[in-house]
């Protein structure tokens, strides 16, 4: 079920030799509860990406956090979001789905509710505290049901219909999220004026839709007999832990994902900094799950016959590149200015349009790692193990987003301050950033190096990919030594 999906759901029964009108078909029909739950994960997906692609900026400008401080409170808020899942399953397990549902969206509900209405610190770290139980129990459920409700045949479409649904989701939640921060003109009635703030209570209302939803119409599937305890859990993390191949492939994927995080935690500070509020870095962010979308299947088939290892190595090059891209930025700006016409169509900001193609190779990167990441770690666990070692899989996002987040606090510190730092302790600069957003000119020099943090996120892509080289070389040697001695 849950904490063991590789138990999930009825299974074929070849073994019968069943056919013609009792055999299972391959088809788009699941129960309902299939369809209730993936539109309650839309919902829960616009309300988390919503507020999360705003929430650095929020927790600094709002709740009045350090951009050091920020870092620090995200790390440990997506950490925990990404380690709890297994065990939240086995909760879930005792509870059942639906009670366990509900639970997990009052949770998000009061979450998301509780970090908007009060700009408090320990109060933002208390509602980071209930999205992430809420959010923890929330995948391992929805996934549960979407294996539960489909047979061996038809669960590749299943889940496909999951993904789609988190696209979505995470597409609509950060689409909106932009027009809230700035406000929009609507047509009658003139401009709106919301703010950060109200990215929150718009979480709430997605996170309220879900729960209603689950209350109404959601019943749970049949999970007798699946799972596991909280202890098997606790037994099987030690040893995924102690694992030392398995835990040297985790770490070094990490680094693939801290880069890929700083969507998240460095670029929107980044471009509201040196372009002003009116920035989109919420829109561009899309531009990954996009080229995702778009090249997953291409690219998939292309690797097909491709070593694992080696498909991840295509992946480790190319995204150091996407981080050089955005740290050159200012190179371009000297030759073109702080405008580049785009096929005479019409024209973008040099950082603009080195970050958009930034994102769209991490997309592109992502499309060769992610088909072969899980193929190469399942080879790594012991035999009969294989599902629990992908249930922990997400420790490579846990650990990278964890030290990510914190690194890009004190980067961002360093290279590119929050304007009301610089306001309280150089007013001079700080009048010439207001000018340079306002009306273009100069920067101060305060933020004259801010380039340099993606130079800081390209040395780690590249470290990643010359810790897989030697990985690869430990391990193809340590396997050709046992199987010497096997032999």
């Amino acid at each position: 079920m849950v904490s063991g999906l590789d138990n999930a759901g009825p299974s074929v029964d070849a073994a019968s030799g069943r056919a013609g009108a009792d055999a299972p078909k391959l088809g788009w029909r699941f129960p309902g509860c299939f369809w209730i739950a993936n539109i309650a994960e839309l919902f829960e997906r616009a309300a988390f990406y919503g507020m999360f692609i705003a929430l650095a900026i929020y927790l600094t400008q709002e709740v009045k956090f350090t951009d050091v401080e920020t870092g620090w409170v995200i790390a440990v808020f997506t950490f925990l979001l990404y380690l709890m899942p297994p065990f939240m399953g086995a909760l879930a397990d005792a509870l059942g789905f639906r009670a366990a549902l509900m639970a997990a969206f009052a949770s998000l509900t009061a979450g998301y509710v509780l970090l908007g209405a009060m700009q408090h610190k320990w109060s933002a770290c208390l509602a980071l505290a209930f999205i992430a139980g809420g959010g923890a129990i929330v995948k391992p459920v929805i996934l549960g049901t979407t294996a539960k409700c489909s047979d061996e045949l038809n669960r590749a479409r299943a889940f496909s219909i999951f993904y789609f649904m988190v696209n979505v989701g995470a597409f609509l939640g950060k689409t909106i999220a932009a027009p809230l921060r700035t406000g929009f003109n609507f047509p009658g009635i003139g401009h709106l004026e919301f703010g950060l703030v109200y990215i929150n209570y718009y979480a709430a209302a997605m996170a309220f839709c879900a729960l209603i939803l689950v209350a109404i119409a959601y019943r749970s599937p049949d999970t007798a007999g699946t799972g596991k305890t909280i202890g098997e859990l606790v037994q099987g993390f030690v040893r995924v832990l102690s694992n030392g191949r398995f835990m040297a492939l985790i770490l070094i994927v990490a680094g693939f994902w801290l880069i890929q995080g700083q969507l998240y935690a460095s670029m929107p500070k980044y471009m509201i900094r040196l372009l002003g509020e009116s920035a989109k870095p919420e829109w561009l962010a899309n531009i990954n799950p996009f080229v995702v979308v778009l090249c997953v299947v291409p690219i998939t088939h292309l690797v097909r016959t491709f070593k694992p290892q080696n498909s991840i190595g295509i992946a480790l090059t190319i995204i150091p590149l996407s981080a050089i891209c955005v740290a050159i930025a200012p190179l371009l700006q000297s030759k073109t200015g702080d405008s580049v016409s785009i096929l005479g169509l019409f024209s973008l900001h040099p950082i603009t349009l080195m970050v958009i193609i930034g994102i769209a190779l991490q997309g592109f990167a992502e499309c060769f790692l992610s088909p072969k990441f899980l193929e190469y770690a399942s080879r790594q666990a012991p035999r009969g193990e294989e599902g629990l070692y992908m249930g922990f899989q997400n420790l490579s996002v846990a650990l990278s987003w964890f030290v990510g987040f914190i690194l890009s606090g004190y980067l961002l510190d360093a290279f590119c301050p929050d304007p009301t730092k610089l306001e309280q302790t150089n007013p001079a600069a700080f009048a010439q950033w207001k000018a340079a957003i306002e009306r273009g000119g100069p920067m101060p020099e305060a933020y004259a190096s801010a380039h340099v943090i993606w130079y800081v996120f390209a040395a780690v892509g590249v470290a990643a990919l010359m810790a897989l080289m030697i990985f690869n070389r430990v391990t193809s040697r340590a396997d050709r030594m046992r199987e010497t001695i096997e032999g």
